[in-house]
């Protein structure tokens, strides 16, 4: 699953370790989910998307995923 993770958490000048501190997850969390190697579980990708104040599918896109035209 593709991601825009690392994006949203450098926008708001936060570290790796800080984001995990806000999620109550470890550093290492962070990393796998930013490198594609984890896909969060449901409730760890809505307190993510509240953190960012945006929408799952905003986060989170299948990389197999195209839109309809």
């Amino acid at each position: 699953m593709e991601n825009t993770l690392a994006e949203r958490r450098t926008e708001r000048g936060w570290s790796q370790a800080r984001l995990a501190e806000i999620l109550g997850v470890s550093r290492q969390t962070i990393i796998s989910i930013e490198k594609g190697r984890f896909d969060p579980a449901l409730p760890l990708a809505f307190r993510l998307a509240r953190t960012f104040d945006c929408s799952i599918e905003d986060l989170f896109t299948p990389e197999d995923w195209h839109p309809r035209d």
